[in-house]
């Protein structure tokens, strides 16, 4: 029994050696009596036992692998820690397995030094305005470097850029006088542009107070023009009617009571206005006065006839 159970189980080790199933995800490499043979893609194969043996197995899928921070210097000589991601794929068996010894930690230290040298052809400010060419450039450099490792560099990622608190302190100070820089421009520029609101609307103002300072002046002319022009025509339109109540009978005698009435009113009127008495030296002359009046009265009245049948004659003819 002891013995049949030994050839089972030898049954069974030489079949684990003979028979072989490479996953999906895998390429196994293998070597006969410690020398390359052949590299196995996923499916079932089979070994000579004691002969053939998995020598390397390789992840065929895409590995992501973390860059430790390290310390680099820009252009401007600026210390800054950076650090980032490397996504790889094993594209060769043979060579990721004989090509280097341990193609991970070789890509992750060649990242580093990439990194390092294209930081150092950058300023700070380059560093994070350019992240996307500089990442580009790394994953040039290094797939160009890892070739005949038989991996390929997909792509790199920085994950922080960080400066020193020396340098945070110093741009802290920086952005804080940009914030005031630009607060002061936009102030300068609102007082500017209320100074200028303010000086068009004085301006304005003054405009319009000029136009109806014109305005009211073109319609006080407007207005005087008419008061004359309404007080010609009231004393024409007087001296038409006296002229024709002259021609009148009786219109002389009329006339010279009239003028006697308005005489005497305005001799009152200036006795009892003056503080001197005012009284004619020969009041016997008064009648004389009043004579020369009615003569004088005479003599208008006639004139004014005459005038009146020559203006109407003429009308006629």
């Amino acid at each position: 029994m002891f013995v049949f159970t030994l050839v089972i189980l030898f049954v069974f080790f030489i079949l684990y050696n003979l028979l072989l199933i490479v996953p999906m995800r895998e390429v196994n490499v293998i070597e006969r009596l410690g020398k390359f043979r052949v590299v196995l893609q996923p499916g079932f194969h089979f070994l000579i036992p004691f002969f053939d043996r998995v020598a390397y197995r390789h992840d065929t899928r895409e590995e992501v692998l973390d860059v430790p921070p390290q310390s680099c210097i820009s252009k401007d000589n600026t210390q800054l820690e950076v650090d980032g991601l490397v996504y790889l794929k094993v594209m060769d068996g043979r060579l990721a397995s004989y090509g280097i010894e341990n193609y991970r930690r070789a890509a992750v230290n060649l990242a580093q030094t990439t990194m390092r040298s294209e930081i150092g052809k950058l300023s700070l400010s380059e560093t994070f305005s350019e992240r996307d060419s500089l990442n580009e450039s790394i994953v040039r450099e290094i797939d160009k470097a890892s070739d005949p490792w038989g991996i390929k560099v997909l792509r790199y990622e920085i994950k922080n850029i960080t400066p020193s608190r020396k340098v945070i302190h110093t741009l802290e100070k920086q952005m804080e006088a940009e914030r005031r820089k630009r607060a002061e421009i936009t102030l300068a520029n609102a007082e500017k542009a209320a100074m200028i609101n303010l000086s068009e609307g004085e301006r304005q103002e003054a405009i319009n107070l000029s136009e109806g300072q014109k305005q009211k002046r073109i319609n006080e002319a407007k207005g005087t023009a008419q008061e004359i022009a309404i007080v010609a025509r009231a004393k024409a339109e007087a001296m038409t009617l006296v002229s024709q109540a002259l021609a009148l009978e009786g219109g002389n005698e009329a006339m010279n009571m009239q003028l006697k009435e308005q005489f005497i009113v305005q001799i009152g009127k200036i006795l009892n206005d003056a503080d001197i008495s005012v009284v004619p030296a020969e009041l016997a002359k008064l009648e004389g006065f009043f004579e020369g009046m009615e003569q004088v009265t005479k003599q208008v009245g006639s004139q004014v006839g005459s005038n009146s049948t020559a203006s109407v004659t003429g009308g006629r003819s």
